[in-house]
């Protein structure tokens, strides 16, 4: 008897590498069913990633998703965005044509809310790509709902890799450290997929170019999201190619083993300016704080890309 998919709801700013992260969850309507997409300010402005989260949608055929509009700022602080990395739109590269489909009245806060108050509890899995501030806002709101999430998987901060916005931090922590020490202090499942992890999984010319010949136009507007996206980590960092951060989310619901980490404690710094949003990970067990996070420390790349082409091919 087969299992019924995994409800998940992806709270995401697109961003190219988050666009590869919807498009697989999207492929995997066995394995997973996305009950809604919630965005949020981050690589870009909000009008811009909710926008950009309809489009993502459109490409893969599925204009029944229900996309919502959440946080247009962080909790306490002014947004930082990320177009020097993602370009003026987020999903700069292919020309991208303006989405039909609507996007919903609802606040994506009080979807989060809803939706996790009506699914029965544990239930309904929620996959930050983005600035913690939907899900950190959700559960200030309705502290009931906290209790109700099976799990988290997300797509943030760091240990040996560090930080790629600051000298400590990485992007999605920094944007919005208060949110994040909310959720890591939630008492929630907590899976975390960090620099440390994504930097492995590298678009190299010859997995763009199997995507590339997919002979779709899924695999056509995805090859171009990963030859724009790829330039700023080849020249920064020196590397093959660039890091799809967001898309290990999803690849480790479908397949886990693919993964490997440990769980531990990870507190987020919300008071030094020099070390603002860095996520400090006790990976060596050397303070007596409770493990809160299995924190992913390594990932088979090439499983992981077989099965990023698979399922695009699908699309």
């Amino acid at each position: 008897m087969s299992k019924a998919p995994r409800k998940i709801i992806i709270d995401t700013d697109p961003g190219q590498d988050d666009a590869f992260a919807i498009l697989l969850a999207l492929a995997s309507p066995d394995e997973l069913e996305v009950l809604g997409v919630t965005a949020v300010a981050g690589n870009v402005p909000l009008p811009l990633t909710e926008r950009n989260a309809r489009i993502i949608c459109e490409l893969a055929g599925r204009r029944d998703v229900k996309v919502f509009a959440g946080c247009d700022r962080p909790l306490k602080r002014k947004l930082v965005t990320a177009e020097h990395v993602h370009g003026k739109t987020g999903l700069d590269g292919p020309e991208m044509v303006e989405p039909r489909m609507e996007l919903q009245a609802q606040h994506a806060v009080d979807f989060l809310v809803e939706t996790l108050r009506r699914e029965a509890p544990g239930t309904v899995t929620l996959c930050p790509l983005g600035p913690l501030t939907n899900i950190a806002a959700a559960f200030l709101k309705a502290p009931d709902v906290v209790s109700r999430v099976q799990e988290i998987v997300l797509m943030g901060g760091a240990y040996f890799e560090v930080g790629n916005i600051t000298p400590a931090a990485e992007f999605n922590i920094y944007v919005d450290p208060e949110a994040a020490e909310v959720v890591f202090r939630a008492g929630v499942p907590l899976v975390v997929m960090p620099l440390d992890v994504t930097h492995k999984v590298l678009t190299t010319r010859a997995r763009v170019e199997k995507i590339r010949n997919l002979g779709s136009e899924v695999g056509r507007v995805a090859a171009a999201w990963a030859d724009f996206f790829e330039r700023f980590d080849v020249a920064k960092y020196g590397s093959e190619g660039g890091p799809l951060h967001d898309p290990c989310v999803v690849a480790y619901l479908l397949k886990p083993e693919l993964f490997s980490g440990r769980l531990i404690n990870v507190e987020i710094e919300t008071l030094s300016e020099l070390t603002l949003g860095m996520t400090v990970a006790d990976w060596w067990g050397v303070t007596d704080r409770k493990a809160n996070a299995y924190f992913v420390g390594d990932v088979d790349a090439q499983g992981f890309f077989d099965l990023l082409t698979e399922r695009l091919g699908r699309l």
